[in-house]
Formats: structure tokens, sequence, C-alpha cells
């Protein structure tokens, strides 16, 4: 499933134990990444981290990324630990996505 916001493009990769959502915007080389890997069970996800390099920074892709990452957790049935700072401002910014959180 590809995320379309802005021109940015988000796709999911499986890295074997864990994956990496990668946001690409038109005309530039850099991407964004957040980062995952499982917690001992296929429904628990740890987000371990969010980056952004400076040069496509300031557009809202690493919120792009974190909302497409909800949008699976929702779809598929996987919990987040937000290990990530950003992915953990997030979740208190969207109460919505409350039942996402693994306790």
């Amino acid at each position: 499933m590809d995320d379309k916001n802005h021109g940015v493009t988000i796709t999911h990769i499986d890295h074997g134990a864990g994956g990496k959502y990668i946001a690409e915007v038109p005309g530039e080389k850099a991407t964004g990444t957040l980062e995952w890997e499982p917690k001992g069970s296929p429904n628990i996800r740890i987000a371990t981290h969010t980056i952004v390099p400076p040069e496509i920074g300031g557009r809202g892709i690493a919120a792009l990324l974190v909302k497409r990452l909800m949008a699976d957790a929702r779809e598929s049935g996987f919990k987040i630990v937000p290990q990530c700072w950003y992915v953990a401002k997030k979740f208190g910014e969207n109460p919505d996505w409350a039942d996402l959180r693994a306790s």
C-alpha cells in the first residue's frame, strides 16, 4: 500500500524480523524513515526510530510516516510500543490512537 500526501510516497519494507517505512519526496534524493522491530509477538511492534534528514525536513514527513504506521496497525491488528520519542509524542497528540498503543 502506498500513501500519497503532497506528493510524498510511503512504502513499507519488511526486514526479516523487523521493518521500515520509507518516505520519498519527488525531486529529492533524501528519504525519511520509520523503523520498527517485533516485541516477542507478531501482534506487537516497537517503533524504534523516525529519521528525516534536514534536506526534506519541515514538510511533515515524520508525521506522515507515523500516520502510515498507525493505519497499518489498525488494518493488520497489531499494537505499537513507542520507543521513538516522536512516535510517543504523536500518540499524545492523537487520543484516537490510544487503542493502538501496547501496554
